[in-house]
This record gives structure tokens, sequence and C-alpha cells, in this order.
């Protein structure tokens, strides 16, 4: 379980001010005139060239037949697309959907390259937060002839969206990518509208690991983009990054609300509650100690968008009662 949550905490990523985007107004299209529509159909047909996370171009003739993916974030894009088929080997913690469980295993952050290449995939989907430790492995399986694509590290949602159109085209899955990206803006602006207006704005406290060693989200975090948009303030927002922060802390700055982001302990929540001076907390007080699914936070995939409901019916669970 604690590979668990030192896979996530790998997967836990700066955050960057969501850009919101101007939509020009519609024109008529000229005759001759290519549409975005139309350019968007004929930049991905096929054979195609793309740029990858490290600056790699790769070329594929077609689309992908074989595929392997190396972190949970890239397999649930890849079965969202609608590829259960092509996808022949995954990451050992791959455990959504149902369907990845019945994956042959590559590895973890470890992983195994003679497995990888003997599998002779058309293509390897690997990730930017792997390379501090798996570059030469990625290396080697490029040696093998194998095509590697390098994923971007997402740092918030709009580049989240960016990586499933990417990982769409690479895969000739481009307009079933456009739709998850579409479904997802929808939620997250439903999210956003349903806690526009609360009256009080609520203060939260974000741990990602239990006691001795308690860290939790500052800002410049994905995190905190997620606080921001639902209109919750972060009271560990005074520092940058992931940092390590005492009991005693946590009980001075008095959240109204404490979510708890992992699961590799049991009764995390009780626990929690039961901690010396938590009593005096609001969110103790209050029963507002709440678990939330890591993985809907952390894979920055198709479930982002339900992450961050989960995280704003936690801290206003009033503005989704009707």
């Amino acid at each position: 379980m604690k590979k668990l949550w030192q896979l996530w905490m790998t997967s836990a990523l700066a955050v960057l001010l969501l850009v919101g985007c101007s939509q020009e107004e519609a024109k008529p299209v000229e005759e001759n005139e290519t549409t975005q529509e139309e350019a968007t159909i004929e930049e991905t047909e096929f054979p195609i060239t793309m740029t990858d996370a490290v600056g790699n171009e790769i070329t594929l003739e077609e689309a992908p037949k074989t595929i392997v993916s190396m972190l949970p974030s890239n397999t649930e894009i890849l079965f969202a697309l609608g590829l259960n088929e092509e996808i022949i080997g995954v990451n050992d913690f791959d455990n959504y959907p149902e369907e990845a469980l019945e994956k042959e295993k590559i590895g973890g952050m470890e992983f195994n390259v003679e497995k990888i290449v003997s599998m002779n995939p058309e293509i390897v989907f690997a990730h930017e937060s792997m390379l501090g430790v798996g570059e030469a492995g990625l290396q080697q399986i490029r040696d093998a002839g194998v095509k590697v694509f390098v994923v971007k590290n997402a740092a918030d949602f709009n580049e989240t969206y960016t990586t499933i159109e990417q990982i769409g085209r690479v895969t000739g899955k481009l307009p079933e990518a456009q739709k998850i990206v579409e479904d997802m803006k929808a939620k997250v602006e439903d999210v956003k509208e349903k806690v526009a207006n609360v009256e009080t704005k609520k203060t939260v406290f974000v741990e990602t690991s239990d006691v001795p060693e308690i860290y939790t989200p500052g800002k410049g975090t994905f995190m905190q983009e997620i606080l921001d948009m639902v209109n919750a303030e972060n009271i560990a927002a005074d520092q940058e990054g992931w940092f390590k922060i005492e009991p005693e802390e946590i009980v001075n700055r008095n959240p109204d609300v404490i979510i708890v982001m992992y699961s590799y302990v049991e009764e995390i929540v009780d626990s929690v509650k039961a901690r010396d001076g938590f009593d005096s907390i609001t969110a103790v007080k209050n029963d507002a100690v709440v678990q939330v699914d890591e993985n809907l936070t952390s894979r920055t995939g198709p479930r982002l968008a339900e992450g961050l409901e989960e995280v704003a019916k936690a801290i206003y669970p009033e503005a989704f009662s009707e």
C-alpha cells in the first residue's frame, strides 16, 4: 500500500492558473476555406508525426494496433478512447477501469524492459514523471526498435485536456478524445456553477499522508487549482508546493473541512478525528472530515472532472443536495 501512496505522490504536480479560452465570433466559411474541424481531421490522417514531451518525433504509418501503457493516467485515457483490444500491457498499479486488471502487467515505476520489448508493441505510452528513474529503461526500449511516446506531465485542467487530445491524435481517436474533453468541461462548469454563490467560503486542509509525516499541498499545486475552482480557501496556501506540516499547526489553523487524500490507512477518517487536540478543530466538531479517492484527483485523465466534483461535495455538500 505504501507503494501506491508513493506513486500518487509522484503524480502530484505543480499547478498553473487555469486559463480561460475566448471564443471568436463565428464567421461564414468562404469557398475552398478549410474549417477548423476539417483541419483537425486532416491533421490526424496517417501517416502522422508527433513530438512528445521530451522533444522526440514519433512517426506512425497507421493507428497503432498494440499498445503498452506505463502509467495509470495514460491507461485511463486509452481505455476511455475505446482502445481495450489494442492495449496489451499496463502498469502494476492500474486498477481502472476493471478491464485494466485483466491486462498483462509490465511493472510500476521500476518497469520490466525485457518484458515490454518481448510484447513487441507498436507504441509505448510513457510519462514525463518517470524520467528521473526510468529514462535509461525507456532508451533501451527505443533501442530495441519500439516507439516510445512520452506524455507530458499535465499541470492543470487545460494541460489535461491537451494531453487527452494528443493521445487521441496518436491513436487515431481524436473525435473520441474531443468528446471526452467536451464532457469534462461541461462537468467542470456545472460544479463551478453550483458552488459559485456559497454563502460562506470554507477553509480547507488537505492531507496526503498520515502521521508522523503529514504532507499537504500548498500554492502552485494541482490541488490548489481545484480548491480555487470550487470556491474554497486552502489553509496551507501560504507555502509553495508540497510540504510537511505538524498536527499542532493544523489545530492552530482550524480548518472548516479536512480532506483525506489517501487510502493506505484503514479507517483513516476516525484516526484523524482521534488525534490529540483535533477535537477542537471545526472540521472535527462538525463531522467534516472526508476521505476522497486520490485516484480521481491525482490521475490527469478523464475522471479528473469527477475528482473536482467529489472535492466540491466534500466541502459544500449542501450545494449538491438537490
